[in-house]
């Protein structure tokens, strides 16, 4: 499989390096370093790829069910061996803690479905931890849902109203929880961009794990009514 894989790749790259860019601009192409959790066939998968001498790299198989112990160390093995010129794009990947427990072993970019499918469900993220919108505590709660937050739904809405639109099923609840949990995570990577270019991530990051957990328990269940 990992052999297989690797011809994919090569031959995927052969035909984008002859195919005219679509769109009128220059597009990039990232190989996906494989290999589960062993430590030879991921340093393998990744000097094949650079060889091939693809725009970046991504860190697949990971996010899959794996502690976080392991997924740590794979992404190290890969981050280690992957050129620091090209982006490195962790899949998969979304939690805020996880995010920034991968920025700082050297990954650049990420995607996840967490923000938008949690915001579905009535949850969003916060300066303090998740917010369980649906929950009873926040029928009257004039607040909005971070207040630290500038996003629009937060701005003009309260947790009270937003967890009203949620208890009747109006679309416009899952809407304003996309919006804010959307702009909480680019808030997020902004901040640690900022962090890295000002010499500061790890006490960043600290300080925001910190603050983050403080309200990490809010995740009980059987309070809806």
């Amino acid at each position: 499989a990992h052999l297989l894989t690797l011809r994919w790749a090569a031959r995927s790259r052969e035909h984008f390096l002859n195919t005219r860019p679509y769109y009128g601009h220059r597009q990039f192409q990232f190989g996906i370093v494989q290999g589960g959790v062993y430590e030879d066939l991921r340093i393998a998968s990744a000097r094949a790829l650079i060889d091939m001498n693809f725009e970046g790299y991504a860190i697949g198989g990971l996010a899959v069910g794996e502690d976080a112990e392991t997924r740590d160390r794979v992404t190290d093995l890969c981050t280690d061996v992957l050129p620091e010129n090209k982006p490195r794009y962790l899949m998969g990947v979304g939690k805020p803690e996880d995010i920034l427990q991968a920025i700082e072993r050297g990954v650049d970019m990420f995607d996840c479905v967490i923000p938008t499918r949690n915001a579905r469900n009535g949850q969003v993220f916060t300066a303090t931890g998740r917010v369980v919108i649906r929950n009873a505590r926040y029928k009257d709660d004039p607040r909005p849902l971070d207040e630290q937050c500038q996003c629009y739904a937060c701005r003009h809405f309260s947790r009270a109203y937003i967890r009203h639109m949620f208890s009747v099923n109006e679309v416009l609840g899952l809407r304003l929880a996309t919006i804010h949990n959307i702009h909480f995570y680019q808030k997020l990577v902004r901040e640690a961009r900022q962090a890295i270019l000002e010499d500061r991530f790890r006490e960043y990051k600290a300080r925001f794990l910190e603050t983050y957990h403080g309200n990490s328990n809010e995740l009980s269940h059987g309070e809806e009514d």
